[in-house]
């Protein structure tokens, strides 16, 4: 079997003067859940519309499932999941008719499909729906919905993209739980989000763009090791002198250090141990502290390193 799902080489895509992709190289393994993570304008989405023969490309090659992907590529598109940002499914349909003809695009065996659909429906717990029309859902639902319109036909490649954009906390629960029985059942998974959080739960891989190019990619734990900060430990401290910060700023692995008159943050780079240290000087130069507490870094001080911007630049 084929283990390379997903083979992007090479890839360009200009509108004019603007390059918006820039010679882009993107490999997807069997199983993986792929975090496609990037600031607005970033090229994620003319990837995915590349990636699905939606969008003509200006040079490169890619290959899903070991064959290379084309408008016409029927026998690769029909074992493709897509769920995209912005719903789509019938107005004049029911939940179960919507459902019902998304999965009946790909699958004409009736008994079969008929399964199918019962299991989309149950998957995403849309039982109590079934002769809802989309506009009497709440967003949630209503993003369910959508789910289940491009899962239905049990694909081997599932595209989600901000599949948890304005939905209520016991959905996007739902989703994200969703998302990864799909992987255990077998899909290789590409997801999209603004939520770093959601990533950091879901993704066994995460590939970071800025500028129509890849940055960097790995592990969320490789990741992190790319920046230098591994370590924030902030102490409740009154009265730290100029000499006492001098001594904390010069222990091993500390690069930087700051301090507003009731509160030392000190920043550092590896090591292990470095509170236990930092504690013991506070101890042997007797000052009294209170509250302590130290962070690791999360994906977003990754990503603002990396690419110099917030991942969601703008409230939603």
């Amino acid at each position: 079997m084929e283990n390379t799902v997903v083979k992007i080489e090479n890839l360009v895509k200009r509108y004019g003067d603007l390059i918006a992709l820039d010679h882009l190289d993107l490999e997807i393994k069997r199983g993986e859940v792929l975090g496609l993570l990037g600031p607005n304008g970033s090229g994620k989405t003319t990837t995915i519309n590349c990636l699905l023969s939606l969008l003509a490309f200006n040079k490169g090659r890619i290959e899903i499932f070991g064959k290379e992907m084309s408008p016409v590529a029927y026998d690769i598109k029909k074992n493709i999941g897509i769920i995209m940002q912005n719903v789509a499914v019938f107005d004049e349909l029911t939940v179960y008719e919507n459902i019902d003809y998304f999965c009946g695009l790909y699958i004409t065996d009736k008994a079969k499909r008929k399964q199918y659909v019962e299991e989309a429906i149950h998957f995403t717990g849309l039982e109590e729906f079934l002769k809802f029309y989309p506009k009497k859902l709440s967003g949630g639902l209503l993003r369910r919905l959508n789910i289940a319109c491009g899962i239905a036909h049990k694909p081997e490649l599932i595209i989600l993209d901000e599949p948890t954009v304005a939905v209520d906390p016991q959905s996007r629960n739902k989703i994200l739980e969703g998302i990864q029985q799909l992987n255990r059942d077998g899909a290789t998974i590409i997801y999209t989000s603004h939520y770093m959080e959601e990533v950091e739960q879901i993704c066994t891989r995460i590939a970071i763009m800025d500028k129509g190019r890849k940055i960097a990619e790995g592990t969320k734990d490789e990741l992190k090791r790319m920046i230098k900060n591994t370590e924030t430990i902030t102490i409740e401290v009154i009265g730290l002198s100029d000499a006492d910060r001098s001594v904390v700023a010069g222990l091993p692995h500390v690069y930087d250090t700051a301090y507003d008159g009731s509160k030392l943050t000190i920043y550092c780079s590896g090591g292990k141990h470095n509170l236990i240290r930092i504690l013991g000087v506070l101890q042997e130069r007797e000052l009294s502290f209170g509250r302590v507490y130290t962070e690791l870094p999360t994906l977003n001080d990754v990503f603002l390193e990396i690419t110099g911007k917030a991942l969601r630049d703008k409230e939603e």
